[in-house]
Protein backbone atom coordinates (compact mmCIF):
# COMPACT_ATOMS: atom_id res chain seq x y z
CA UNK A 1 0.00 0.00 0.00
CA UNK A 2 1.40 3.40 -0.96
CA UNK A 3 2.02 6.11 1.61
CA UNK A 4 -0.23 9.13 1.55
CA UNK A 5 1.11 12.56 0.66
CA UNK A 6 -1.01 14.00 3.48
CA UNK A 7 1.54 12.70 6.04
CA UNK A 8 4.98 13.11 4.41
CA UNK A 9 8.33 12.36 6.06
CA UNK A 10 10.05 15.45 7.43
CA UNK A 11 13.57 15.93 8.77
CA UNK A 12 14.16 17.96 11.91
CA UNK A 13 17.66 19.44 12.39
CA UNK A 14 19.03 20.81 15.66
CA UNK A 15 19.53 24.56 15.96
CA UNK A 16 22.45 23.97 18.36
CA UNK A 17 24.72 23.25 15.38
CA UNK A 18 25.54 19.69 16.44
CA UNK A 19 24.17 18.08 13.28
CA UNK A 20 21.68 15.94 15.20
CA UNK A 21 18.54 15.02 13.21
CA UNK A 22 15.18 13.40 13.80
CA UNK A 23 12.94 11.96 11.09
CA UNK A 24 9.20 11.92 11.64
CA UNK A 25 5.87 12.34 9.85
CA UNK A 26 3.45 15.24 10.08
CA UNK A 27 -0.04 15.96 8.88
CA UNK A 28 0.08 18.62 6.17
CA UNK A 29 -3.58 19.54 6.56
CA UNK A 30 -3.33 20.29 10.28
CA UNK A 31 0.14 21.94 10.21
CA UNK A 32 0.84 23.49 6.79
CA UNK A 33 3.65 25.69 8.18
CA UNK A 34 7.07 24.47 9.20
CA UNK A 35 7.20 23.14 12.73
CA UNK A 36 9.81 24.00 15.38
CA UNK A 37 9.47 21.47 18.21
CA UNK A 38 11.68 21.60 21.29
CA UNK A 39 13.33 18.19 21.55
CA UNK A 40 16.31 16.60 23.33
CA UNK A 41 19.66 16.82 21.52
CA UNK A 42 21.89 13.99 22.82
CA UNK A 43 25.09 15.63 21.56
CA UNK A 44 24.37 18.99 23.22
CA UNK A 45 22.80 17.18 26.22
CA UNK A 46 19.91 19.63 26.45
CA UNK A 47 16.55 20.44 24.93
CA UNK A 48 16.86 22.71 21.90
CA UNK A 49 14.65 23.79 19.00
CA UNK A 50 14.63 21.54 15.96
CA UNK A 51 13.75 23.21 12.66
CA UNK A 52 12.00 21.43 9.82
CA UNK A 53 13.95 20.80 6.61
CA UNK A 54 12.41 19.88 3.28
Amino acid sequence: MARSEVRPLIKLRSTAGTGCRYVTRKNRRDDPDRTVPRTYDPIARSHVDFREER
